[in-house]
């Protein structure tokens, strides 16, 4: 359960959670229209770092740009981002591994179906950095929902009522007794899961579906085509066809609040012999280096 840290930001300062709320009659409520990102913080050494803030501060940003909440870019910029960060983190002093999710709001009442020009709150909470997803293996289903495509909700802006498509195929998914679903697009190529984007691996080659399938462009996604190139590891962005999944040698998933996580079955189809795969842990490695003790990228933000 994301359940918020004591200190919550909301509008303009820290409030106590439960005094950050958005109205019955807002446009966040009515038709969803929030927009989000959510990004760790970890503590090693006793010192408190984010990973890639820039870049989800970016993709927040751009976010409000597809849909057309243009108050956020006169209101906010870098700096006043990651200040508010600190201050968030610093009030909450949280002693493990959390996440923060930053979310901006268009909360004027009843405007309609419109946004351009319409109020907004940012908020922003810490909750403990628990995987959404089994970390030990993962079985999936492919989902009868298909991938809403982008030129319906853009999928590359991380728009809250999008996400009543993955609520749909994830709970199909965990009722048919798996852990997750696997969107297909309306030419049943295949997408992402219901929260985190996807990764094959066939013969020494990585391959994931490119940005133009209907997929969030993640974050963690770039991140694990980056550590591959560096480790020599041949890697092809394409459209995947489902029964590749069937046959491939690896598969994994990655994103914020999955991780770097193997997935050992497919539509009841065991993945290679059955175990992660030695391309998944070797970047399941890099990445949980990367996120905690290897700056190399300048990735990490020091928040202390």
């Amino acid at each position: 359960m994301a359940n918020p840290h004591a200190q919550v930001f909301f509008g303009d300062r820290l409030v106590p959670a439960a005094a950050a709320t958005v109205g019955v009659a807002s446009s966040a409520v009515l038709y969803g229209l929030s927009v989000y990102t959510v990004f760790p913080v970890h503590r090693t050494d006793g010192v408190r770092t984010a990973f890639r803030l820039a870049d989800h501060f970016r993709r927040l940003a751009e976010s409000c740009k597809i849909i057309g909440i243009d108050r956020f870019a006169l209101e906010w910029d870098y700096p006043r981002f990651e200040a508010t960060v600190r201050e968030l983190v610093a009030a909450n002093e949280p002693h493990d591994e959390v996440f923060v999710r930053a979310s901006v709001h268009v909360v004027e009442s009843l405007p309609g179906t419109r946004v351009r020009g319409t109020a907004i709150a940012v908020s922003m909470f810490v909750y403990d950095a628990v995987p959404i997803v089994p970390q030990d293996g993962m079985r999936l289903k492919s989902s009868p929902w298909r991938r809403i495509p982008d030129n319906a909700i853009p999928s590359r802006a991380k728009v809250n009522g999008a996400y009543v498509n993955s609520v749909l195929a994830k709970q199909d998914a965990i009722d048919s007794g798996y852990d997750d679903c696997i969107f297909l697009d309306g030419n049943g190529h295949v997408c992402e899961l219901s929260a985190a984007n996807i990764f094959l691996v066939r013969g020494t080659t990585l391959i994931t579906p490119d940005v133009s399938c209907d997929i969030l462009d993640g974050i963690n996604r770039r991140t694990v085509l980056t550590l591959a190139a560096e480790d020599g590891i041949p890697v092809l962005e394409r459209t995947v066809d489902l029964t590749e999944l069937y046959i491939a040698d690896e598969v994994f998933v990655t994103g914020t609040s999955a991780g770097v996580a193997p997935v050992l079955e497919v539509d009841g189809r065991v993945v290679g012999d059955g175990r992660p795969g030695p391309i998944s842990q070797a970047l399941r490695k890099r990445h949980h280096a990367a996120l905690r003790t290897d700056d190399a990228h300048g990735w990490r933000t020091r928040l202390d």
